[in-house]
């Protein structure tokens, strides 16, 4: 083995100094590398041979380095090594035995390539073999002689004739296996070495031989073949009598006299599709056969030719066992190179097949022609204009994969290169299949798919589109009617991206050549001119709209713009610097947006004033004009409802701004007034939009034909012939009502977008009248209300954004106010309209201001309205669905918000002691402070930042109104703290503005009492919580003031303390408390019935507070306080239960009723359970209640053993706990410290136990010593009276 690593190397280094690495340094190395490596192959070889002789080494191993060794060698080895190498090999290929298959196939190998440089010793070798009568040649040498033939096939020509006689000799001595496979091998690879020298003649080193000589030569064979191979049965001996007859086919189609014979065998051939089970070798043979044909340029039979198409075909259509990729290549090739030599047969044949048959067969048939299309032949080009007629007899064929085949045709046809115009119409299928797929346009601008097949169809046509050239010659003026007339119909938008950056680039290169190209098409002028182009303003009013959809990726708003920026010569010559500059600016607001993070609202804004800018410098009328008519007409075509239809009204409003033909704006704003149907909100939105951004530019004349048509409208009737009016009826009060409310958004629409200069001399009678005059139907709908209270806050907002009105005063303000309180007032609480309030504070923030009965009442009537909402249990009684209820619950919410915004505006205007007094003390539902304060401190947490940030404003109003009320000097940071930073206050400055205006337990006895009431309750709940934010002593005192039994508003209470973000500083609180009470009785012999009550109320409160507890963490830093206190007010418990009724503190609770349990001991205890199964692991609870540790504890008599049992259970977790600390040190960072910090706190749980043990025990035997000593006073006292002294 190591002689072998070392030969493989010298044969690497050999190869290597063998070739010259560059062509100049070829002489020097042939004066000097070459006689040193051909000596050095000598050896190689030589060394190698000798290995063969010795039987050394691994044989196969060695014939493949032998074998490398002779590809580079160019005859260095002498003929004596050459012939006893020849003789090795020989005598390994044909050994019967003792040699395997392996090393035959390598001395085989080592044969061929020996022939590279001593071909004619290695023939000679072969011929020998041949030669010998009666014995058929081995396997292996009739296989090293079809690899000669394969390899040197023009040197192999003067042996074909003896080579071919050879094998003619022992045909008859072969019947089948694999002696007849390696004939057939070689005959195959001879016959394919003869076309070889057929097409290479003039390189062929020896003297040329004649076709006829050669087709004679192989012609018997062939015939015998035919006669006696074809009706073989294996499957392998079919496949190679296949290669082999075509392979002879091929040569004898070179001479006409034996082309009969060869048509015959095709029809074999072409049979074989039915018989083998592999029929990519026929396909193999048939496409060998046919680029034979190809090559000697005879014609086809038609026959023949129908019968190469259908066999063909069956096979591409084939359902239950379709071809692969690679062999419908071949089958393709085959189709292509008939059409070469018949084009007519094969188009009419395809044609055929598309006009009848199944499914796969009109697919196989496009797959077909669209190879065919893709053929650069000449003859196949001159066929195209049939194919393509051909191909449009199925575009409408309802079958998914037809319509796929049909546009992957289309692909392989625009991908040729063609530029005749009849080849580039097919694009418009493309679109036509994309907008089939569709669907219909539905309310968005996007496209639903319908099926996985339909979306896979439109993403082919848009890579299909994606994928044009437009580069060719000519492609300007071809492509460019064809795609422009599809930018603007709805149904295309999906294909606007790839369509977008093909116009872009025929744009460009129409700008560069001016419109004039050389050597265009004859008649691409022609269909540039029957072409259905879009207009100007179509193509501005369609990108637009795109432009504003929206969609999951900026990209199509983003194509949109940049197609607006390529065609702006054709949409108007005045816009090219405008949008030079603008509509980068729109790409750069788009850049890194998504569908979530881009505003639409901004966006439309911004594409608004982009088209106010664009048409701005264009002074044509008739165009503007145009622009509006193109936006009305794409108006009709959209969905009802969608957003491009909105945003459509937008624009057409923008655009009838910009126009300057009066007349044409006029009837325009007329139209929309008269023929929208009110009904529809859609619609009637709609209008205002037109109307109200047409009144920027027009204020005057749009206000003056809203007023008139208004008029007409009260009266009704109207009627005017030179504008072509009509006497028009209301048919229904729903109608009216309907456009009512259209007609007073309009109004306030008109005043949000009129100019600023304008505005107040006509907002006063002609617009607020006119909304006011409107309001005054005699039956109200919920839209009519609406439109109200939102046409009232437009137009208020809009007066106040005119900056300084000066003097003015809006002189129907104080009817407007009275109009909307009598409504309030006369609405039951399920009919308030949200929004109403801010109407209310948008007109309370004009002049004249109210006066103090008209804020008052106003007050009144708004806080009645809020908190007259019906209870939970009201709604229960009344039967409203849940979501009914959540409905209220959501109006009563918004409508709370809306409160505190016009209290803080009312506030604001007048900070003084009497408009507090009004506020709060006149208000109806707020007679006292520590109502106003729970009523609006629940909106300081709410979820609406604004509700939050307007509580704490009108909060602070309050508590400076109150403290100037109360004459209190405030502090000048006190208010201003709570308005600029609500979230955190100055908690110092809080409780002491708090502790100045208001008594905590008047307060609090207010809240409590307010949770009577379940529309209160939250409110008063988050009183509390802020009362004891900054009051805590107080507030719990006040609460365990109300003793036991506690009601279920004081455990709620409780619980909501604890569930508090300071839930532990009140739970701290309490068991100071528990110490103190226990502290105080030290000098008493038993505690009374005061100190009993006490101490039972803070225990109760303590359970309610542990349970709500959001985290433990802190709750077992308490331990060593809790527990200690608890166990020893157990141990008092259990001493007094030993005395007699009479005596007990505690028996005299249970019989007044304030205390449930019978033994009171118990409450103590369930506080304990409670607190240690919130601090300890499950598993250390079920064990003392496996070890009767709480029965223990209730057991007068093993009350010490229960005690003792639960220290032991905690000095048992705290050495569980250390060992956890010392197991995880090494693996971890802060949980040996979490641990000892919990074992530390454990360990002071069981030190302060230990240590009041005594004093617990000491406590319970003096109880019972008391018991007994009475007990026996009883008995002596009841033996004298029986005079039983002696017995004493």
């Amino acid at each position: 083995m190591r002689k072998m690593r070392a030969l493989r190397a010298l044969c690497r280094c050999v190869r290597s100094q063998s070739r010259p690495a560059h062509p100049e340094d070829e002489g020097r190395a042939k004066g000097t590398a070459v006689p040193a490596a051909v000596t050095t192959f000598a050896a190689v070889g030589t060394s190698l041979l000798k290995q063969l002789q010795d039987h050394e080494g691994d044989r196969v191993e060695t014939y493949r380095e032998l074998e490398s060794v002779l590809q580079g060698d160019d005859g260095c080895l002498t003929s004596g090594v050459v012939n006893r190498l020849i003789a090795e090999v020989s005598s390994d290929m044909r050994a019967a035995q003792g040699v395997t298959d392996d090393v035959k196939t390598a001395a085989s190998d080592v044969l061929v390539a020996l022939a590279r440089s001593h071909f004619h010793f290695v023939m000679s070798e072969l011929q020998s073999h041949l030669k010998v009568m009666g014995k058929v040649p081995d396997e292996t040498v009739l296989l090293t002689l079809g690899k000669m033939a394969c390899s040197y096939a023009l040197w192999c020509i003067p042996f074909v004739g003896m080579t071919l006689l050879a094998l003619r000799t022992m045909l008859s001595r072969v019947g089948s296996g694999r002696i007849l496979r390696a004939i057939c091998s070689v005959l195959e690879q001879w016959s394919k070495g003869v076309n070889t020298y057929f097409c290479n003649r003039e390189q062929c080193p020896f003297p040329r031989n004649g076709k006829a000589q050669l087709c004679e030569d192989i012609y018997p064979v062939f015939r015998y073949a035919v006669v006696n191979w074809l009706g073989c049965e294996e499957e392998e001996d079919k496949q190679a009598v296949l290669g082999a007859v075509a392979a002879m086919m091929g040569v004898l189609l070179h001479e006409e006299q034996h082309r009969e014979h060869a048509w015959e065998q095709l029809l074999w051939l072409l049979h074989q599709y039915q018989e083998v089970r592999d029929t990519s070798r026929v396909t193999k043979s048939l496409i060998y056969v046919l680029e034979t044909l190809e090559g000697v340029q005879t014609p086809i039979p038609q026959g023949m030719a129908v019968a190469i198409s259908t066999a063909v075909h069956r096979q591409l259509s084939e359902v239950t066992k379709e071809p692969g990729p690679a062999h419908k290549a071949v089958l393709s090739r085959c189709i292509i190179l008939q059409a070469h030599m018949c084009p007519e047969e094969t188009v009419m044949f395809l044609h055929s097949q598309l006009s009848g048959g199944s499914e796969a067969g009109r697919v196989a048939a496009l797959g077909l022609l669209g190879a065919l299309a893709h053929s650069d032949a000449p003859a196949t080009r001159e066929k195209l204009p049939q194919v393509v007629e051909a191909v449009r007899s199925v575009c409408n064929d309802p079958s998914a994969p037809v319509r796929r085949a049909v546009l992957e045709f289309i692909r392989e046809l625009l991908s040729s290169g063609s530029q005749s115009c009849w080849a580039w119409d097919v694009v418009g299928h493309i679109f036509n299949e994309f907008s089939r797929t569709s669907g219909r346009l539905v309310a968005g601008g996007l496209f639903a798919w319908e099926t996985p097949e339909e979306g896979a169809l439109q993403a082919l046509c848009v890579d299909i589109l994606g994928s044009l050239d437009v580069s060719l010659r000519g492609m300007a003026k071809l492509l460019w009617p064809r795609l422009l007339q599809y930018v603007v119909p709805a149904q295309y938008s999906g294909m606007l991206i790839p369509l977008s950056r093909c116009l872009q680039a025929l744009a460009e290169r129409r700008e560069r050549a001016g419109c004039e190209e050389e050597e265009e098409e004859p008649d691409a002028v022609d269909s540039q001119e029957q072409a259905q182009l879009p207009t100007p303003q179509a193509l501005l009013a369609r990108l637009l709209v795109v432009a504003a959809a929206p969609h999951k990726s900026g990209e199509r708003a983003v194509t949109a713009l940049q197609l607006l920026q390529a065609l702006h010569g054709r949409i108007h010559r005045a816009l090219g610097a405008a949008w030079a500059t603008e509509i980068p600016l729109l790409l750069q607001y788009l850049e890194g947006k998504t569908e979530i993070s881009l505003d639409s609202a901004e966006w439309e804004h911004r594409l608004l004033k982009f088209l106010q800018a664009s048409l701005e410098p264009i002074e044509d009328k008739a165009w503007t004009v145009g622009l509006s008519q193109e936006l009305s007409q794409q108006l009709g075509s959209s969905a009802p409802g969608s957003w491009e239809k909105l945003f459509l009204y937008k624009a057409l409003g923008t655009a009838l701004a910009a126009c300057q033909d009066l007349r044409h704006v006029q009837e325009q704003v007329l139209r929309f007034l008269q023929e929208t149907n009110p009904v529809e909100l859609s619609e009637a939105q709609g209008m205002i939009f037109v109307v109200s951004h047409a009144a920027k530019s027009h204020f005057h004349l749009v206000l003056d034909t809203v007023t008139m048509f208004t008029a007409a409208f009260t009266r009704d009737w109207f009627y005017q012939t030179s504008m072509g009016w009509k006497i028009q009826r209301r048919q229904n009060t729903g109608r009216a009502q309907a456009t009512c409310a259209a007609l007073m958004r309009t109004y306030s629409g008109i005043a949000l977008r009129a100019p600023k200069e304008q505005l107040l001399t006509c907002v006063d009678k002609e617009i607020m009248g006119n909304i006011l005059r409107l309001s005054r139907a005699k039956q109200r709908d919920l839209q009519l209300k609406l439109a109200l209270v939102q046409s009232i806050t437009e137009v208020s907002s809009a007066i106040r954004a005119v900056g300084d009105c000066g003097s003015f005063e809006l002189s129907l303000k104080q009817e407007a106010t009275r109009t909307l309180l009598d409504w309030i007032k006369g609405e039951p609480w399920d009919s308030l309209v949200y929004g109403v309030f801010q109407a209310l504070e948008e007109l309370s923030k004009l002049r004249p201001p109210l006066s103090r009965e008209e804020s008052r009442n106003l007050l009144s009537v708004c806080c009645q309205s809020v908190l007259s909402y019906p209870s939970k249990g009201r709604m229960n009684k009344g039967r409203k669905t849940v979501r009914a209820a959540v409905n209220v619950q959501l109006l009563h919410r918004r409508g709370m918000e809306d409160l505190g915004h016009l209290i803080e505006s009312l506030l604001e205007a007048e900070a003084t002691s009497a408009c507090f007094d009004d506020v709060v003390h006149r208000g109806h539902p707020c007679k006292q402070f520590g109502s106003l304060v729970g009523l609006l401190g629940t909106l300081t947490s709410g979820c609406l930042a604004a509700s939050c940030q307007r509580a704490w404003v009108c909060l602070g109003y309050l508590l400076q109104m109150q403290a100037k009320t109360m004459k209190v000097v405030p502090q000048a940071d006190e208010i201003r703290c709570l308005c600029e930073e609500p979230n955190s206050p100055d908690t110092k400055t809080l409780a002491d503005s708090c502790a100045t205006i208001a008594k905590v337990p008047k307060i609090l006895n207010t809240l409590y009492s307010s949770m009577q009431q379940s529309t209160h309750r939250p409110f008063s709940l988050h009183a509390v919580f802020l009362l004891t934010r900054f009051h805590r002593e107080p507030v719990i005192s006040s609460l365990l003031q109300k003793g036991l039994p506690m009601d279920s508003d004081t455990v709620e209470l409780w619980r909501s303390l604890g569930r508090s973000i300071f839930g532990i500083q009140v739970l701290r609180c309490l068991v100071e408390k528990l110490n103190r009470a226990g502290n105080n009785r030290l000098g008493c012999k038993r505690p009374n019935r005061q100190t009993a009550l006490e101490t039972l109320t803070i225990t109760r409160a303590i359970s309610e507070v542990v349970l709500a507890l959001r985290s433990t963490e802190e709750l077992k830093q308490l331990l060593p306080h809790l527990l200690p206190s608890l166990l020893r007010w157990v141990s008092e418990t259990l001493g007094e239960e030993r005395l007699l009724s009479p005596v007990s503190s505690w028996r005299r609770l249970f019989l007044e009723g304030r205390v449930l349990e019978e033994k009171p001991c118990r409450l103590f205890l369930l506080a304990l359970e409670l607190v240690l199964g919130r601090c300890m692991a499950d598993k250390w609870m079920r064990l003392l209640m496996n070890r009767a540790v709480w029965a223990r504890l209730e057991d007068p008599l093993a009350h010490p053993e229960g005690v003792c049992l639960l220290t032991r259970n905690l000095c048992m977790e705290v050495e569980l706990v250390e060992l956890s600390s010392m197991s995880t040190a090494g693996s971890a960072t802060q949980g040996p410290a979490k641990w000892r910090d919990e074992a530390t706190e454990i360990a002071r749980t069981v030190f302060s136990l230990t240590c009041h043990l005594a004093g617990a025990l000491v406590s319970l035997w003096r109880h019972l010593l008391s018991t007994c000593i009475f007990a026996v006073y009883v008995l002596l006292v009841s033996a004298v009276d029986r005079g039983e002294k002696g017995d004493v």
